[in-house]
């Protein structure tokens, strides 16, 4: 079947709709956590820059980094062993710049990376403080209509626990993972070891960090056959790498940065609660997608580039729809079935304790199969021009468009049902989220 793979990867090189998941983290995880007693109970932290927790702990760093590095060695399908010239190692002499930038390229994120010293305010909440301009903690462009805002806070704040963990749940979405691959318009993707970017668009920046939150581990046998380079994908790798980091801060009183840690951590589960990030094209046949590709090398490209516009179409659709809703029950400060569903934690018990295969055999299988049940249902409720025209860029329209307007309040069995499978990924959302931090916290306690 290898003599598929160039045929495959023209149409898989562009199989990326969108690289971001779920809108905004922080303003979801708010809810997740608020009633979490191991977070709502939490002494307020310290706030702690980034240099002051690398100075303090870097031989702990050091061998943590490289306990980091043979768990992936081990547990990884397709990993590429990181360069033994990034490796870590513990220097007093240096300047804090110099083992910042040492730490950021042995985890093999982004240098530039910000770790500024903010926080997102809770959409629930009134907003005080000193705004932060979108470059001070971003490294990617400001996208217009955007709607965040960053605040300032400054060493020795304190702060709530919850305020750290959610706003950091948005922070992998900052630049963290930008331009990482050899054939990336960077220095340092020529030097982390990752290769050539397995797929999304390498012209297009942002697409760059999607084989970081996107990761397709169930997918029929006969696309890997064809397309192998689809399991060169690393959400597994943050994930453990930013919630190792986490219990060690923990560990050795660095509770800013513990909570920080571990809202960096569940970024990467949080994208893989949702359905477009762990299937290629949901409600679409692998054989149609062969074919698609395969009409593609004879130059008729029609196919293909409709199935990529209703794949975005439909995925930004179903982003819109949902914040929409957050924003209009925050606006309200009437709670509706999403907040409920994030908040139910007598669904933490369903699943099993937190471990190294959670991720993969419990997070993202789940989704993956209520990928089936939500396209069509989607579907049935959204106005047809946005989901099913094949000529609509939707994201191109998307900040003039009011979903909730358009569909005004008539409660249809079709929306009845979509919101119920929302809810569902919601409370998904909110269960898997706080099972992996008591992962984080059990893991933190000195034995």
């Amino acid at each position: 079947m290898h003599f598929l793979r160039p045929a495959v990867f023209v149409l898989f090189l562009l199989f990326v709709s969108q690289a971001k998941a779920w809108g905004s983290h922080s303003a979801i995880s708010y809810r997740a956590f608020e009633k979490m007693p191991e977070v709502a109970n939490a002494a307020a932290v310290t706030v702690e820059p980034l240099e002051s927790f690398l100075r303090a702990e870097e031989n702990t760093i050091e061998a943590l980094l490289a306990s980091q590095e043979a768990w992936a060695r081990s547990n990884i399908d397709k990993y590429p062993a990181r360069p033994a010239s990034l490796a870590f190692s513990a220097d007093p002499n240096r300047s804090d710049e110099a083992r910042r930038t040492a730490f950021l390229m042995a985890l093999r994120v982004a240098p530039n990376s910000k770790f500024a010293l903010f926080w997102q305010p809770d959409p629930w909440s009134p907003a005080q403080g000193t705004p932060l301009p979108h470059s001070a903690v971003n490294s990617l462009p400001e996208t217009p209509g955007g709607g965040v805002t960053f605040y300032a806070l400054k060493q020795g704040d304190g702060v709530s626990a919850l305020t750290v963990l959610a706003s950091a749940t948005d922070e992998p979405d900052f630049g963290l993972d930008i331009n990482l691959w050899e054939d990336s318009p960077s220095e340092w993707g020529r030097q982390y070891g990752f290769g050539p970017q397995p797929f999304g668009n390498p012209a297009l920046s942002y697409s760059s960090q999607a084989p970081f939150h996107m990761a397709y581990l169930h997918e029929n046998r006969f696309l890997y056959a064809a397309a192998p380079f689809i399991k060169r994908t690393f959400p597994l790798l943050r994930s453990h790498q930013f919630s190792s980091l986490s219990a060690l801060a923990f560990r050795t009183g660095h509770p800013y940065w513990g909570w920080r840690f571990a809202g960096l951590s569940l970024h990467y589960l949080q994208d893989m609660s949702q359905p477009y990030h762990v299937k290629l094209a949901p409600g679409e046949s692998t054989l149609k997608l062969l074919t698609a590709n395969a009409l593609a090398l004879t130059g008729a490209t029609g196919m293909k580039d409709e199935i990529l516009t209703l794949l975005s179409n439909r995925h930004l659709v179903l982003e819109k729809y949902l914040a929409e809703s957050l924003q209009r029950s925050a606006s309200a400060r009437q709670e509706a079935a999403f907040e409920k569903a994030l908040r139910d934690a007598d669904k933490d018990k369903n699943y099993p304790e937190w471990s190294d295969r959670y991720l993969r055999d419990v997070v993202s299988a789940q989704a993956s199969k209520q990928a089936a049940n939500l396209v069509p249902t989607l579907l049935a409720v959204m106005p047809g021009a946005y989901v099913n025209d094949k000529t609509l860029d939707f994201g191109s329209r998307e900040a003039n468009i009011d979903l909730l307007n358009e569909l005004g309040k008539k409660e249809s069995p079709e929306r009845q049902r979509l919101d119920a499978l929302l809810s569902e990924l919601m409370g998904n959302f909110g269960a898997h989220s706080r099972n992996a931090l008591r992962g984080i916290l059990r893991a933190s306690t000195p034995p």
